[in-house]
């Protein structure tokens, strides 16, 4: 019965596994449609046509503020029977084209986090 309950454990033990997962949220923003706007003088039009339709549109003062962004997740995990340990790494890419009152660019910002986003599987530190 004793060898029965320490088999029972081992096997238990060994039920764990690895999963490895990986999510986006909204479309790639192109670097050279980004390149494409120019201030003070790409339209409203143009820049609909260049991106599509804003993830997100704000009012300032008066003014339009378009949103764009992309989310990368990437997550890694060691399941276990009575512990689980994740690690779960985002990062986004952002773009604002902030509109002056005529509909014509005023600013654009833009960061560009995702590309080599590595997994990191190991959930303590770096």
């Amino acid at each position: 019965m004793k060898h029965a309950g320490i088999m029972v454990l081992a096997l238990l033990l060994t039920l764990g596994g690895c999963a490895f997962s990986r999510g986006s949220l909204g479309d790639e923003i192109k670097t050279e449609s980004v390149a494409a706007i120019k201030k003070g003088v790409t339209p409203k039009a143009e820049v609909l046509t260049l991106l599509g339709a804003p993830d997100r549109v704000l009012q300032v003062n008066g003014r339009d503020l378009f949103q764009y962004y992309r989310y990368d997740a990437k997550a890694g995990s060691l399941l276990l029977i009575l512990i689980n340990f994740s690690r779960v790494s985002i990062r986004s890419d952002d773009l604002f084209v902030l509109l002056n009152r005529e509909g014509i660019v005023e600013d654009v910002l833009f960061s560009k986090r995702t590309e080599g986003m590595e997994f990191r599987f190991w959930p303590f530190g770096d």
